[in-house]
């Protein structure tokens, strides 16, 4: 496995625990306010190369959606964006934060456990690292996603680029220098991993490492690099 994809933070389950409770809401969209030039635009592509899998039938869902920066941008070109988080003040400010009008809802819910029917929804959306981010078993996560995919419907889920890396921990350390993230651990940030010393722990899946993802669960996947920045694995329903 390209780094380590399981975090190290206490409290509940890893990095979605951290989240929750130090990178929420306002925390969460401070980060990507301060975000440099190269990471911006990285995050423009994952969200570009989304919506053109998406189409204006799809109901969609976005897994780790925050405050809502991302479902937003999807819920211009789909029917419908369902956004879920763990973190209770993420989704209280993608609440606020969402337009009159806005084709979204967001709910309070856990990626590995979703509350939804078997094969509801066209698309499953789960972006910026979250496979590993949210510091649970990939798999577990992969599966649950695939439960509420319809048939020729589609996941995509997106981690880091092995050359993105440089970029990755100077985000990081912009984050750390607001007092958003703890100091980085210098000595433990390396091999696709970005450690901080308050616990927090994310790594990467490099493409053999989704490849094999998609084997253990006997699904056929398709891996592309975008921007030279994520790598997607798109699975059909």
């Amino acid at each position: 496995m390209s780094g380590a994809c399981g975090p190290a933070a206490p409290g509940r389950r890893g990095a979605s625990g951290y989240y929750a409770r130090r990178l929420a809401g306002i925390r969460l969209r401070r980060c990507y306010e301060i975000a440099p030039p190269r990471v911006r635009r990285y995050l423009e592509a994952e969200i570009r190369h989304v919506l053109r899998r998406i189409g204006p039938e799809d109901d969609v869902l976005e897994l780790g959606c925050g405050y809502g920066r991302v479902a937003m941008r999807l819920a211009a070109a789909a029917r419908r964006v369902v956004g879920i988080d763990s973190a209770e003040e993420s989704i209280a400010l993608a609440r606020q934060l969402a337009p009159p009008g806005c084709r979204c809802e967001f709910l309070v819910m856990d990626a590995y456990a979703l509350a939804f029917r078997d094969r509801v929804f066209d698309a499953v959306v789960c972006v910026q690292n979250g496979v590993c981010a949210f510091g649970g078993d990939p798999e577990a996560l992969l599966r649950e996603a695939l439960r509420v995919t319809r048939r020729g419907g589609r996941v995509l889920l997106s981690t880091y680029a092995g050359r993105f890396w440089r970029h990755r921990l100077a985000w990081f350390e912009a984050q750390a220098a607001e007092g958003l993230v703890g100091p980085i651990d210098r000595g433990s940030s390396r091999d696709g991993v970005v450690a901080c010393r308050d616990g927090f722990r994310s790594g990467r899946l490099g493409p053999e490492d989704l490849r094999a993802l998609c084997r253990r669960i006997g699904a056929r996947g398709e891996v592309r690099e975008v921007d030279g920045s994520s790598l997607f694995l798109e699975i059909r329903g």
